[in-house]
């Protein structure tokens, strides 16, 4: 049969046929666009979008040192290129400092940003810069946390997108964070009160399950427990007066998410540290960090979407506790270099690399966005600071320019982002702030940071003010 086209048939049968069609085209055309829309949404996604399930944050309170990890100096003058020598990687022409020998082999598996910068000078704020990705209203200070602040990124992923398989959208490992000594803010749910608040464990290094209070019972069978459940519930219908209190409100909460846990085998085997060979437990090594940076691989694995790892539970410890490596932060003022090389750098060239090797060998780097960074960097001039402990010199607090670590979930392996200038003073080139970093992470689990989330009273509040490090996913 012969090709007849819409303009060789009769009027009548255009508009016989066309009556027909209308509403199938309508439907077309609707369709049309929608996926239209789709394309042009998909094409405006940057790279990387959606690639990661969960995230693990390295947060390296006290501020790592870039001139003696990420960026060493070499060819800098002696008092700014410090003690240590700069060693090869597997990448050719990228060199780290010489005591992380691990990491320097698996340098072709993350991508370093060597131009991160921002204003603030102190670890209090700078903690609550990095970890909402909003200056706080005290820049350049210790601030206490207050119910008025910004919500910690985890709190945020909570309001955003609930996650079903897990009582928690969020974990802190080795928490509170305390700058140095009070808890710092930025690591709360603020202003989205109690039922945003990540679960926060103290040292898992110390117990086989850290949460020694949601052991299940042997002779607590699942009936028994329906009828604790029921029991609480009926209590709780007597004291409506007291539910009005926020401590009442907040320890209701926390007694909820606590049962969920309790009651669910999936969740509550996550915790369990004895189910590792002895092998990997001693590969990560058998201590605070990295234990747990054990436990972050366990529970990304069991399903929760972000974990975060405090190096230690306090940016100077080793001012109390100058003889226990657990305790020591990174904020090395003085005595950087016995402090680095006796202490910091072999725990964390041993448990970093652990977790990239661990990851890798169980398939869940593709799908795991992995992050390493601090409040900021130190400073390029090596000097004895009197007002600090140690006698021997250090580095003070550097924001201009300092380094991150990022991999997995589509991130280029074997990459350098962005530079410092010879001595390690200012960035070259492109700055990236924490607010990227924070853009970043939300754009990895699928979220556009240019959104908004809202608050309880239903305000609208931008989830970031920065933008996703598209050179992080470029070759």
């Amino acid at each position: 049969m012969p090709h007849v086209s819409f303009h060789d048939r009769s009027r009548r049968e255009f508009l016989r046929l066309g009556g027909l069609a209308l509403p199938w085209a309508w439907g077309m055309s609707s369709f049309a666009r929608s996926v239209e829309a789709a394309t042009t949404a998909a094409a405006k996604q940057p790279p990387g979008f959606g690639k990661a399930k969960s995230v693990i944050l390295v947060y390296c309170d006290g501020g790592q040192s870039q001139l003696e990890m990420w960026d060493p100096k070499p060819d800098a003058p002696a008092e700014v290129r410090g003690d240590f020598r700069a060693i090869a990687t597997s990448v050719p022409g990228t060199f780290f400092g010489e005591h992380q020998p691990r990491i320097a082999k698996l340098a072709d598996q993350f991508t370093v940003v060597r131009s991160m910068s921002h204003a603030d000078l102190d670890h209090g704020s700078a903690t609550y810069l990095s970890l909402t990705g909003k200056y706080h209203k005290k820049i350049s200070g210790n601030p206490p946390p207050l119910p008025t602040d910004e919500p910690t990124l985890g709190a945020v992923l909570r309001a955003v997108r609930p996650n079903g398989r897990f009582p928690y959208d969020a974990a802190h490992l080795n928490g509170p964070l305390l700058q140095p000594e009070i808890p710092s803010a930025g690591q709360q749910a603020g202003f989205l009160g109690p039922a945003f608040e990540p679960l926060v464990l103290g040292n898992v290094a110390d117990g086989t399950i850290p949460i020694p209070e949601l052991t299940a019972q042997a002779d607590l069978p699942p009936m028994r427990m329906q009828e604790r459940q029921s029991l609480k519930r009926a209590l709780d219908g007597y004291v409506a007066d007291l539910a009005s209190a926020p401590e009442t409100r907040k320890s209701g909460t926390e007694y909820e998410q606590a049962l969920t846990l309790l009651d669910t085998p999936q969740s509550r085997a996550a915790f369990d540290l004895r189910s590792e060979p002895a092998t990997l437990r001693e590969r990560y090594g058998v201590n605070q960090s990295g234990q747990a940076l054990l436990l972050s691989r366990r529970l990304v694995e069991a399903g929760l979407p972000l974990v975060t790892v405090f190096w230690s539970p306090s940016s100077r410890g080793q001012d109390k506790l100058p003889d226990s490596t657990d305790a020591y932060g990174w904020d090395t003022h003085n005595d950087i270099f016995s402090s680095l090389k006796n202490h910091l750098l072999p725990r964390f060239d041993q448990g970093f690399s652990a977790l990239l090797e661990d990851l890798e060998a169980r398939g869940l780097m593709e799908s795991t966005l992995v992050v390493c960074l601090g409040e900021f960097g130190r400073a390029p001039l090596v000097a004895l600071e009197k007002n600090f402990a140690g006698s021997t010199p250090g580095r003070k607090h550097w924001a201009n320019v300092y380094s991150i670590v990022m991999a997995g979930a589509g991130v280029s392996a074997g990459k350098i982002v962005g530079a410092s200038d010879r001595q390690g003073g200012r960035p070259e080139g492109r700055r990236y702030g924490p607010w990227d970093t924070i853009a970043t992470i939300y754009s990895a689990l699928g979220i556009d940071p240019a959104g908004h989330y809202r608050d309880l009273l239903g305000r609208p509040i931008p989830l970031s003010t920065g933008r996703p490090i598209e050179a992080l996913y470029h070759d």
